[in-house]
């Protein structure tokens, strides 16, 4: 019987959640896309929390003459710039995939975010010909150095302004459906990715709807602070480490992403027409009023239009985003 128990003893102790790191670098990175067969960089169960390394998308040339000191500039990288040659159709660096053991498709992947920290001590805006929302009034190229202030979370954009950070990931999302092949990292889908939602801070919980075995999660596109649309099509770029703890989720089936912070729930709708954009994230919001709050369809619409604020979270990566938000305390 002792010995019954103790093999339950270890046993148990040897589910409990790890917590494991994951830095990037050539071999730990994918650059500009989404795939079900990208190899995993990292293999966890669901529970894990994994502390994760980003790193800034731009070229260590690029920062240098726009006024970055060399020794400024992160050796991982140098190095991804320098080794890895499998890129695109995107261009953001994302580090992973993370594999989720049990993950499957029809799953929801719980990713709770608990903590961002910034990495460097500056970060960059910059637009370019053709890009943007106003590509036709600024058909040219700028960048600019934002130094970061990590003692006082500001970022100080001249000697005039000062803005308040609030970093968080451009992107995170899990592989699409193996039929749909290598995805561009740049438009936001069901899967999540670049969604640019300056909500899903630290504290803050996404729920991305799982597309491919294993959910192959990947973060990148640190942002020390945005405004939502993000209108010339970058944010603060910079460099930040999180902490995630990985759950899956068998009983909740999602659509879309959606969203959830300490104050409100969030539901998301992604689209190439800003219109169909708004109306998805409105029936994604009607949805979840109706399925976790019980409310009736007609109530949830009305409910909706009482107490949602709908924001226009990008206006520049492709498929448009417009996110909903409702506040919990209204619920008793």
């Amino acid at each position: 019987m002792r010995a019954l128990v103790l093999f339950f003893a270890t046993a148990t102790l040897a589910q409990q959640p790890a917590t494991l790191q994951l830095k990037a670098g050539p071999k730990t990175v994918v650059w500009g896309y989404y795939s079900a067969s990208a190899p995993p960089a990292l293999r966890v169960r669901s529970g894990d929390t994994v502390e994760i390394e980003t790193l800034i998308t731009n070229s260590p040339a690029r920062l240098e003459a726009a006024g970055v000191a060399p020794d400024q500039i992160e050796p991982s990288l140098q190095a991804i710039y320098k080794e890895v040659t499998d890129k695109g159709p995107g261009g953001h660096i994302l580090t992973g995939p993370v594999y989720i053991e049990g993950a499957e498709p029809g799953d929801t992947l719980e990713v709770r975010i608990q903590a961002v920290r910034l990495a460097i001590p500056y970060s960059y805006n910059g637009f370019r010909p053709g890009f943007g929302f106003l590509p036709d009034e600024f058909p040219y190229s700028r960048i600019k150095i934002v130094p970061l202030d990590r003692d006082r979370m500001v970022a100080h954009f001249s000697d005039r302004i000062e803005i308040p950070l609030r970093p968080f990931f451009g992107s995170m999302g899990v592989a699409p459906p193996e039929a749909s092949g290598r995805i561009s990292s740049a438009p936001p889908w069901f899967h999540a990715g670049n969604l640019d939602n300056k909500e899903l801070v630290a504290g803050t919980t996404l729920y991305i709807p799982v597309q491919a075995r294993g959910a192959l999660f990947e973060v990148g596109d640190g942002h020390a602070a945005q405004g939502n649309g993000e209108v010339d099509i970058t944010a603060l770029e910079t460099s930040l480490t999180g902490v995630f703890q990985f759950i899956v989720r068998k009983d909740l089936h999602l659509r879309w992403p959606r969203g959830e912070t300490p104050t409100h729930y969030i539901t998301m709708g992604l689209h190439e027409d800003l219109r169909e954009a708004t109306r998805l994230a409105v029936l994604e919001m009607i949805d979840f009023l109706v399925t976790a709050k019980h409310l009736t369809r007609d109530d949830a619409y009305m409910l909706t239009s009482s107490a949602a604020d709908l924001a226009i979270t990008q206006l520049v990566d492709g498929n448009k985003g417009v996110h909903a938000m409702i506040p919990k305390s209204i619920f008793r």
